[in-house]
Parts: structure tokens; C-alpha cells; sequence
């Protein structure tokens, strides 16, 4: 067994790195289209109705199990090229050459993109805003560092990067003018929670390792409030049953 499987977590080919996928199925997060009715609008939507390891979850420290989790190995580089608005989030490009390292398996950074309010939860707790970031590695098995951000009285550094030029309508791309560094987002405490889960967008594919940065960042309300303008509605998926899956701390 591979050591980044050790945990009994099983990496399955979401056939596409940069989640949230494209679907060909218009959705969305209210109404007819919303969360509840993902699995019926398209045969591949089905795992959003019936997955058993679905995403988000309510991590509850206490019923956590303690391992030994390896540290998370981040090299990353200035590397954030492209803002791209998709409808559904902001989603931010990077280039080749940033990783996670993972109990010796690397996985390549391919995007980051944010939800409002976050769509994990930690001991029942929701935040204002959460990011993913979408890792790949060779074979297109997944891995997101998930990051929550509680409202504070000032700017965060790092979403400044690039936030003045959050694309405002649906489909608009925007070339950044200096290349964003994600480092800048991650807390000073890398310890996590880790848990098998999926996509939280359609078509809601499972196999995807999940990383959520125990400490969350602070961003301000006018940050927060920039985003979730643009945004015009909350797009977070409910969190979804543990069922028995571990839940590793």
C-alpha cells in the first residue's frame, strides 16, 4: 500500500483536477437547482443523492480520532495567474510548479476558489468564508487544503493580492497584474483535519482527500461583503453525513 493511503483514505479519479467541475446540466444553490436536486438533474450528478462520502461535513473535534498525521509539505510559489468568474464562485488559475507533498505523494496546485459562508464546519460552527485549494496529482487524484475566514477588523494580506480585481459578472476572466502568491492566505498553524470526501459542486465525485486547516484567518467584513456582492447568494452546499467514515485529527 501506498503510504499516502495508510490512513485507510482511498484516492479515486474525479477524471478532472480543477473543481469545482463543469457540469453540462445547468445548477445552482437555491430552487429547482439547488443542492437538494443535484442528483436528479443529470445521470452523472447521482453520488450528489446517494454518495456515502460526501462533502461538506460538521468535523466534531471531540469524536475525532487522534493519529499521527504526517505534516503537510506546501512548496509553494507565486504562481496565481487568472480570476475567473464562473457563476458559482471566484476561481483562481495557478500556474505549474506549486505542491502539496502528502505522506511522500505529491499533488500539484491547480486552483483555489472561495464559498460564503464556508461550507465544512468545525464542532458546528460556520464561518463567513472558506477556501479550497484543488491539488492534482499525476494520475488526477484530488486533494483540497480547505482554509476557513473569520470576520476581523482588518484587510487580509493575501486576498489583497488579487481581490481589487475579483471579475463582478458571471463568465469574465481577469488577468491578474501581479502573479498571487497563496502562501499569503494559509494561517501560521498548519495542524489539520483530515477526512475521504468529494466534490461539494456537481457532478459531487468522491474520492477526494480532505485537508481543513484547523486555525482559521481573518479577512474584514468589507472583504467578506465584497465577495458575497459579486457572488449575490450564498453558494455553499449544506453539510452532508459523516455516516462512518473516520474523521482524523
Amino acid at each position: 500500500m501506498k503510504p499516502w493511503l495508510a490512513t485507510g483514505i482511498l484516492l479515486l479519479s474525479a477524471g478532472c483536477a480543477h473543481a469545482p467541475e463543469k457540469s453540462t446540466h445547468h445548477w445552482g444553490y437555491d430552487g429547482a437547482e439547488g443542492p437538494e436536486h443535484w442528483g436528479e438533474l443529470a445521470d452523472a450528478n447521482k453520488a450528489c443523492a446517494i454518495g456515502k462520502n460526501q462533502s461538506p461535513i460538521d468535523l466534531n473535534s471531540k469524536h475525532a480520532i487522534k493519529a499521527q498525521l504526517s505534516p503537510l509539505t506546501l512548496a509553494y510559489k507565486a504562481g496565481g495567474n487568472e480570476a475567473l468568474n464562473n457563476g458559482h464562485t471566484i476561481q483562481v488559475s495557478y500556474a505549474p510548479g506549486s505542491t502539496l507533498t502528502l505522506d511522500g505523494h505529491a499533488f500539484e496546485l491547480k486552483q483555489f476558489h472561495f464559498h460564503a459562508p464556508s461550507e465544512n464546519q468545525i464542532d458546528g460552527q460556520s464561518y463567513p468564508m472558506e477556501a479550497h485549494l484543488v491539488h492534482a496529482d499525476k494520475d488526477g487524484n484530488l486533494a483540497v487544503v480547505a482554509l476557513m475566514f473569520a470576520e476581523g477588523a482588518k484587510n487580509n494580506a493575501g486576498l489583497e493580492q488579487f481581490w481589487p480585481q475579483m471579475p463582478a459578472k458571471a463568465e469574465e476572466t481577469a488577468a491578474l497584474t501581479a502573479k498571487t502568491d497563496v502562501s499569503k492566505l494559509l494561517p501560521a498553524d498548519h495542524d489539520y483535519y483530515r477526512f475521504n470526501g468529494s466534490l461539494t459542486t456537481p457532478p459531487c465525485t468522491e474520492g477526494v482527500v480532505w485537508l481543513v486547516m484547523k486555525q482559521p484567518v481573518i479577512a474584514s467584513k468589507a472583504q467578506i461583503e465584497k465577495f458575497t456582492q459579486i457572488m449575490g447568494h450564498p453558494n455553499n452546499r449544506p453539510v452532508q453525513a459523516v455516516n462512518a467514515r473516520p474523521v482524523l485529527k
